[in-house]
């Protein structure tokens, strides 16, 4: 894979208004002497949606892989609203606020469609052997809080009310898809909210 798209890599330098959300920088991996991803230069501005389009074998997953911490770059830079995420990993590039899904749905099928989206809290939320046992109020709280919000963000995909408890792996194809976005989504949402209380 060998891209240059978008403003140039630079402008993710400024986080804030302006700026892009996420840049690579010159982004190369290397398996033994196959070059899968070759100095990829890519910008997503705020607030917008990119695309990476290409046939089987053109470094596509490797090079998300490398924007989500599962594969180290072999050379360049990945930032992510302004700050360097560069091999960092996974799940400290998932607190930060970058998620993914994958072509195959992964989902808990046992589980319902919302306790699916709660699962996209697991990056922040505050946990404790104690609280897992005993489940003092708090726990509680903020476990209800977590099912309303999940609820919330299936009516706003368009997940109907009756199918907020029906098992994961009896909804439709369509309505899978939508579950794990929403996952993912949630993962984002909490991050930010995260980010504005530090501020």
């Amino acid at each position: 894979m060998s891209v240059a798209a978008g403003s140039t890599p630079a402008d993710a330098a400024g986080n804030g208004r302006g700026g892009a959300m996420l840049a690579t920088e010159g982004l190369t991996k290397i398996f033994g002497g196959l070059v899968a991803v070759d100095d990829v230069s890519f910008t997503v501005p705020r607030s917008s949606i990119a695309s990476i389009i290409g046939p089987n074998g053109a470094g596509k997953t490797t090079f998300f892989n490398m924007l989500t911490g599962l594969y180290k770059p072999s050379y360049g830079k990945v930032l992510f609203d302004g700050r360097d995420v560069t091999g960092k990993r996974p799940d400290l590039i998932t607190a930060a606020g970058v998620a993914r899904t994958f072509q195959n749905i992964r989902l808990f099928g046992t589980m319902t469609a919302a306790e699916n989206v709660v699962v996209g809290r697991h990056t922040h939320q505050k946990g404790s052997i104690f609280g897992a046992i005993f489940r003092p109020p708090y726990v509680r709280k903020a476990e209800k809080e977590g099912d309303a919000e999940a609820r919330e963000l299936l009516t706003y995909v368009g997940i109907p009310t009756r199918l907020h408890d029906q098992l994961a792996s009896a909804l439709s194809y369509g309505d899978q898809r939508r579950v794990e976005i929403k996952k993912i989504t949630k993962i984002i949402v909490r991050a930010k909210r995260e980010k504005k209380k530090r501020k």
